[in-house]
């Protein structure tokens, strides 16, 4: 009876220490990963440095083989009221969300596209107008396109579309103009083409708004609540959200952007702009105007905990603990270089020439990707 016990128990011990799925993030040391403990004082001395003259804030999170080795924040939050200096800033901390910008691309859009090619609901092959009634060229159109453009020209930026219309900005968008979501994807629809698709790769916000409109489409949920309840839920992550002030979060939570609103220091003017400096809003004017903070380009917020999350699914081929989101082919698909331009994969940016050294180093391998964002 005893030994039956002991085997049983031994048994239940055997099952809740099963190694999950896929490698999660644990914590460890620096000296346990092999750093060089003093060159990474060399850099917390010299980040200080510059928050010191002026730098508002750094927040670095350090990963080597699923360990967490460093997670330090520096600065503030928020430094500045406009142009005027806070007696007393809000600092930052290692849980501050941060405004990512184009970032979302990834993290949000690329995430969701990811996880619905692998479900079989999507393919890059697919035309755009499958999912966007109405998608189609114009007779007046100097250059035809529509028609046959797909969502695998949409993440290669070679869709023909220009990089930044200021959909907000009557003065400038004329008659694109839109600063109300369901006639922001009428605008989009009537956007001329300013290349002949495919090519070349040009970097448009454009591409990314209609392939959230597609994410749209195909689950029948918004873009960010879709992303919400099946991406980052499962993956529990809880500080990742768009328009975080509206789902719970408070300003101290989240750094500022720009310090005058969308003013450019005051060269930009259109009647509704913001003038005071940002914080907890999204930065870019497309996705806050325009789509009300709900954009596949820009609008997601998230914290550097998150996303080493999110980067750690990625290398897993996936999925991360006992979740799986996308399949290993799916994410060699997207990381894989274009033949067009090697710093093109399908969305994300691949370190595939010298020119992506400024983005990546000198110290990366050619197979390294990522992304940028304005603010993120």
């Amino acid at each position: 009876m005893k030994r039956t016990m002991l085997y049983l128990s031994l048994l239940a011990v055997s099952c809740s220490v099963s190694a999950a799925k896929y490698p999660v993030l644990t914590e460890s040391s620096p000296e346990k990963a092999g750093f060089n403990v003093e060159r990474l004082n060399q850099m917390d001395r010299w980040i200080s440095q510059q928050v010191d003259v002026g730098y508002p804030g750094v927040n670095l999170l350090i990963i080597k083989d699923n360990q967490i080795v460093y997670r330090k924040a520096w600065g503030a939050a928020k430094k500045y009221d406009g142009s005027v200096l806070m007696e007393q800033p809000v600092k930052a901390t290692t849980g501050t969300l941060y405004d990512l910008a184009s970032n979302t691309k990834m993290y949000a859009t690329n995430f969701a596209l990811q996880k619905l090619m692998s479900e079989g609901k999507l393919h890059p092959d697919d035309r755009i107008a499958k999912y966007i009634p109405g998608f189609a060229d114009s007779p007046n159109d100097t250059i035809k396109g529509k028609n046959t453009l797909r969502i695998s020209d949409l993440l290669h930026h070679s869709g023909g579309f220009p990089a930044d219309p200021q959909y907000p900005n009557k003065a400038v968008a004329g008659a694109l103009y839109s600063q109300d979501k369901g006639q922001t994807l009428e605008m989009i629809k009537r956007t001329p083409l300013e290349y002949q698709p495919g090519s070349k790769h040009i970097y448009s916000d454009v591409d990314y708004m209609l392939l959230g409109f597609i994410v749209e489409s195909v689950t029948g949920q918004p873009l960010d609540r879709y992303v919400e309840e099946s991406i980052y839920r499962p993956l529990g992550l809880t500080h990742t959200v768009f328009n975080p002030l509206l789902k719970g979060f408070k300003p101290q939570q989240i750094a500022a952007t720009e310090l005058n609103g969308n003013t450019r220091d005051g060269v930009i003017h259109f009647p509704n702009i913001r003038t005071s400096t940002l914080w907890g809003q999204v930065h870019d004017e497309k996705a806050f105007y325009s789509m009300g903070g709900v954009s596949g380009h820009a609008g997601l917020f998230s914290n550097t905990g998150d996303i080493a999350v999110l980067m750690q699914t990625m290398l897993n081929g996936g999925g991360y603990g006992d979740v799986q989101l996308f399949s290993a082919v799916t994410v060699k698909m997207f990381t894989t270089s274009s033949k067009e331009d090697a710093t093109f994969g399908l969305g994300w940016r691949v370190n595939g020439n010298a020119t992506m050294t400024p983005t990546f180093g000198t110290l990366a391998s050619p197979q390294t990707y990522g992304h940028t964002g304005w603010t993120g």
